[in-house]
């Protein structure tokens, strides 16, 4: 087993991925996209910290949050332990044996400055187009675009056209 360093954020905002085991599309349902929203939220909550970005797809979310006093392994932790626990339930399926929906790590990177933020911001709203779940962000209902629109800090037709510039060539899957 690799051992991974984890570096103190010192209050930066952090970019975070994590994937389902096998890529497996555990969250392609609306009712599984919105239960693992509802999680991310509870978790904000006990763990005092703030969101700034996020997108749920089939397989993978992306989130930024900002840390207040949290430990950035037991926030996501705590959000994949009771999304699988609640999952579990809702089906009904009685398990004899452990489940495993996710991976066993997550990315993460620190945020360096408001560009690195912009960018990463950009990336998580642009990432349902960059996997063909829609044509054009605005489309998408599980990420906080719609959020920026509403702060002014996109036009409602951003990335429609095309890939913004900004992004090109990024891949954090």
């Amino acid at each position: 087993m690799t051992n991974i360093r984890r570096y103190p954020s010192n209050g930066a905002p952090i970019f975070i991925t994590a994937v389902t085991v096998n890529r497996e599309t555990i969250l392609a349902t609306n009712e599984n996209k919105r239960l693992l929203l509802e999680i991310i939220r509870e978790i904000k909550i006990e763990h005092n910290f703030s969101m700034l970005g996020y997108v749920i797809l089939s397989d993978h979310f992306h989130l930024i949050i900002k840390m207040r006093d949290a430990d950035i392994s037991k926030v996501m932790q705590s959000i994949k332990l009771r999304f699988t626990r609640r999952s579990i339930k809702q089906t009904a399926i009685t398990q004899k044996q452990p489940v495993s929906l996710w991976q066993r790590r997550f990315w993460d990177h620190i945020i360096r400055d408001q560009n690195d933020l912009n960018r990463h911001l950009d990336y998580i709203h642009y990432n349902p187009v960059n996997h063909g779940a829609v044509n054009a962000p605005r489309d998408y209902v599980f990420s906080s675009f719609h959020a920026y629109v509403e702060r002014s800090a996109y036009e409602k037709n951003w990335g429609a056209a095309s890939v913004p510039s900004g992004i090109a060539g990024m891949n954090f899957e």
